[in-house]
């Protein structure tokens, strides 16, 4: 898990896309990446402390899932609205047991509001690593991923042309899926591009851009994946 990857990559784990609690993949790409290979190498970790922050659907607890699996730690979400003597308190059973211990925010520690000041200069020295909005790559393997987990056919020129047409954003991207979905699956339509103008348009989750032909491109991305666990 920890070697060099180009292109993206997978995770063999639960994935749940806009709330479908189906079996998928956390795909990794360059937005992920250091996240990623920061959790692999839990047993480097100058104390056995780390932060890992990103936006809402990114996937944190599906790695913070990973990451307890492979190390037996331990994993507190929305470690920013837990008490500051909770945290404190997990804070030093782990630097004293050594067993790690991950915190899962959607914030930076700068933003958590701390007030205990032996926790917030704790905090300041600890390892932080984020995953940030999805990049390009991304957002095409997350649309065809939760398209085909959903079982709904579409053309080979939708995700691309999706992702230079939708929010750059974990949220936009599965509501735009969530939709097409429905509307693939309501209406028996394979999703092209002139299907999904009609579907995300009606949600304004597309912007009505008069005279776009939706002409496809050969945007083939690096096929070349990793599966680990």
């Amino acid at each position: 898990m920890s070697r060099a990857m180009s292109g993206t990559g997978q995770i063999g784990l639960p994935f749940d896309l806009a709330g479908q609690a189906r079996a998928g993949h956390f795909i990794i790409s360059a937005a992920n990446r250091l996240a990623v290979d920061h959790i692999a190498r839990w047993q480097e970790w100058s104390v056995p402390i780390s932060v890992l922050s990103g936006p809402q659907g990114s996937g944190k607890s599906l790695l913070g899932q990973h990451f307890a699996e492979i190390s037996g730690g331990t994993v507190i979400e929305d470690a920013d609205r837990q008490p500051n003597d909770t945290l404190f308190h997990q804070w030093n059973m782990a630097r004293d047991s050594g067993r790690a211990l991950l915190l899962i925010a959607r914030k930076p520690p700068a933003a958590w509001g701390v007030t205990l000041p032996d926790l917030s200069s704790r905090l300041a020295a600890a390892a932080h690593v984020r995953i940030d909005e999805p990049d390009d790559a991304l957002v095409r393997a997350l649309i065809e991923m939760g398209l085909a987990q959903a079982g709904s056919a579409f053309t080979a020129d939708v995700a691309p042309w999706l992702s230079r047409n939708i929010e750059r954003s974990y949220a936009t991207v599965g509501a735009a899926v969530e939709q097409l979905n429905r509307f693939s699956l309501a209406s028996g339509r394979k999703v092209s591009i002139v299907v999904a103008k009609e579907a995300l348009q009606n949600f304004c989750l597309l912007p009505i851009v008069e005279g776009n032909s939706g002409a496809s491109e050969n945007t083939e991305t690096d096929k070349e994946s990793s599966r680990y666990v």
